[in-house]
């Protein structure tokens, strides 16, 4: 019963709370910068701040992309691995 309450809950679930916190995560940090960048617009100083603002929510655009490549990447095979586990036991 502890192998299958592993391999039926425990594995999916620890997969689903990893790929939502990594993505939470990366939203949350780009909209503070999208909120950042649009408060620096309306300031005075709007022409110094907010090119530097807009091209680091740019650069964590791209970032986010490739965080999320490597997420689907690690999730696919973490999934293989763990049906693999779950088809050919060890014992």
């Amino acid at each position: 019963p502890i192998e299958f309450v592993s391999t039926i809950i425990v594995r999916p679930f620890s997969l689903a709370v990893r790929l939502f916190a990594n993505m939470l995560a990366g939203h949350l940090l780009l909209v503070s910068f999208i909120v950042i960048t649009a408060a620096t617009f309306t300031l005075s100083l709007s022409l110094v701040i907010w090119p530097v603002s807009f091209a680091l929510l740019v650069a964590l655009t791209g970032f986010e992309v490739l965080v999320s490549v490597l997420q689907a990447f690690i999730f696919t095979i973490l999934t293989a691995v763990y049906i693999a586990g779950a088809m050919h036991p060890e014992h």
